[in-house]
Formats: C-alpha cells, sequence, structure tokens
C-alpha cells in the first residue's frame, strides 16, 4: 500500500539548512519539498499558486521573523501545519507562536534525522511534537511568568529596578525620581521581596529573564 504524500514548503534564510533539511528526506517518499525560499516576504505569494500540507520555518530571519509569517500564514491558509525550526527553543517564544499561530511543533536545528522524521510523521498526520528541551525551556517559561503574575511589579518598581541595573544609589535613586531615600528603599526591599531574589546580582537576573530591562 503506498504511503500518503504531503508536500512541504521551507523557508529559512539560511540556504545551508535547507539543503540539510533536504538531505534528510532524501529516501523519504511519503515527503515531497515543492516550494524552497530564502525570502520570507515571498511565502504568501508562493503559496497562492502551490498547495502545501507542511510549512517549515525559521524563526529568526530578517525582514519577516518566522513568528510574523506563521501568523501571517495561518490567517490566509489555516489548513497548512506549521512547524518552526531554530537554533534554541526560548520558552516564551514558543508559546507566543503556539498561541497567535497554532503552530504543529518546534524543532532545534541539531536534531538529527530519525526524530525530524518521526516530528514530521506524527504531525503530517495531525499530531504534535516538540523537542524536548523545547518543553523543558516551555515549562520554564510559563513558570517564570506564574512567578510573575503572582509577584507583578508596579511601574515604579520597574523604574527603580532599571536605575539599580544601572549601579545608582539610594540617593541617586531618589534624586532621579524626585522621591525620598526613605521611599526607595522601602520600594527596594518589595521589589526584592516580590521578585524572591536577595542580591543585586539574583535582581538583575530576574529582570533580564522577564524582559523588565
Amino acid at each position: 500500500m503506498p504511503l500518503p504524500q504531503y508536500k512541504i514548503a521551507i523557508v529559512d534564510d539560511h540556504q545551508i539548512v535547507i539543503d540539510g533539511l533536504r538531505s534528510l528526506l532524501k529516501g523519504y517518499n511519503q515527503f515531497e519539498i515543492v516550494i524552497e525560499s530564502n525570502h520570507p516576504e515571498t511565502i504568501l505569494s508562493l503559496l497562492k499558486k502551490q498547495q502545501i500540507d507542511i510549512l517549515l520555518t525559521d524563526v529568526m530571519m530578517p525582514v519577516l521573523t518566522g513568528v510574523e509569517l506563521a501568523k501571517q500564514v495561518k490567517n490566509e491558509f489555516p489548513s497548512i501545519k506549521i512547524i518552526a525550526l531554530s537554533m534554541n527553543g526560548e520558552g516564551s517564544l514558543v508559546n507566543q507562536m503556539i498561541e497567535e499561530s497554532d503552530i504543529s511543533g518546534y524543532l532545534l536545528k541539531n536534531i538529527g534525522q530519525t526524530e525530524f522524521i518521526n516530528a514530521l510523521n506524527k504531525i503530517a498526520e495531525g499530531g504534535i511534537y516538540f523537542s524536548d528541551e523545547v518543553l523543558q525551556e516551555m515549562l520554564k517559561a510559563s513558570e517564570r511568568k506564574q512567578v510573575s503574575d503572582d509577584n507583578k511589579l508596579t511601574n515604579r518598581e520597574i523604574e527603580i529596578v532599571r536605575l539599580i541595573e544601572k549601579e545608582y544609589s539610594n540617593k541617586k535613586i531618589a534624586e532621579e525620581l524626585f522621591l525620598s531615600e526613605r521611599t526607595v528603599e522601602t520600594h527596594r526591599k518589595n521589589i526584592f521581596r516580590k521578585t524572591k531574589t536577595n542580591s543585586v546580582i539574583g535582581l538583575i537576573k530576574y529582570a533580564y529573564e522577564h524582559k523588565l530591562i
């Protein structure tokens, strides 16, 4: 019994990645690459001319990011299954693509042929597939978001965090924000309590992880 055929489009601004994916698919006749492009801004017009089942898209690309491309494709071609490809699996980015573009998978570019083919087969059949490393990052991002939601900093506290990152003293922060030093000290205590940190280094790490600075 012949295997079902799935038509694939690949977009990545690095041709070597496309060449590598094509090489991985050699011998797997159920998958046919019908669109290849280094220019994400051209994909929508190509999809109007050629029907596909699966879109493999890089995440970080110039002109149009994979996040934006996936959103546009899902809006115009809701039946296409989208798989994101990336060098890293930043949890917040993966969650954004799931929420905004309903992607079917997120694969790291360091995976091997077996995992790649397994992922394609599962997604082609209507399932989803996320690399283990990506799932771990998604979990961490969800945990960070929960902590952030539970201990949300005020706009004033965020202002102070940004000045602390610039190594401002309490006195200098007070002068900058027209506050008393005692008020600044109170804010600092609340900031450390809410972020569950006990050092400036820990606070700055928290601030970067939660995109406060």
